[in-house]
């Protein structure tokens, strides 16, 4: 048997570049297409379901893909306790996130929502990643040559920071980098053969 008899092309609707690597890295046929929809939180959801929502919101975004592709859609947070860490939206906020993740674990969740026509299939992965204490000189270094504007929580666990300033983690890496590549080609495969896609 050869993959694409397991898993069918399909349409990735995500403008993460590492998505769409780590997707090439597993082999899979697919296409890309970016998707535009609000991302504000709904207030009092606990990060879970705020994750949820907006990968569904994705999804929910390109009825017309659906009609005639299998189409994945995928949204990560980076959370303290009950405190979600979006992207920053500048040099001043990075740092402060960097500051609040250093010597701490935190969690990252990501949320990845599978459709085709009327169905919809919807799982989340979670990471706990543990930081190292971190330098002020060190958060400088990495913000100014790295510039984690559009990462959640300010970071890349693939770049530089990751290498000296995570000490572990417990569970999945590409959750962590932004989409849980086991889970997800699984879940491919399951929905590919009870969906019926060809």
């Amino acid at each position: 048997m050869h993959l694409p008899e397991l898993i069918p092309h399909f349409i990735l609707a995500s403008g993460s570049p590492r998505r769409k690597e780590l997707l090439e890295a597993a082999g899979l046929d697919f296409a890309v297409t970016s998707v535009d929809v609000d991302e504000t939180e709904t207030p009092g959801l606990e990060p879970l379901a705020v994750v949820d929502e907006l990968a569904l919101r994705k999804l929910e975004a390109c009825p017309e893909l659906l009609d005639q592709h299998l189409v994945l859609t995928a949204d990560t947070l980076v959370f303290v306790g009950a405190e979600i860490l979006a992207k920053p939206a500048d040099e001043v906020e990075a740092r402060k996130m960097l500051e609040k993740l250093a010597g701490k674990e935190h969690y990252v969740t990501t949320s990845v929502c599978l459709g085709y026509q009327n169905k919809v299939h919807q799982f989340n992965v979670t990471t706990l990643v543990y930081f190292n204490k971190l330098s002020a000189p060190v958060i400088d270094y990495y913000i100014e040559n790295y510039k984690p504007y559009d990462k959640a929580g300010s970071y890349g666990i693939q770049e530089w920071i990751g290498l000296v300033g995570i000490s572990r983690i417990n569970g999945s890496y590409t959750n962590v980098v932004g989409l849980p590549v086991a889970e997800t080609f699984n879940a491919l495969v399951e929905v590919s053969r009870k969906w019926k896609i060809n």
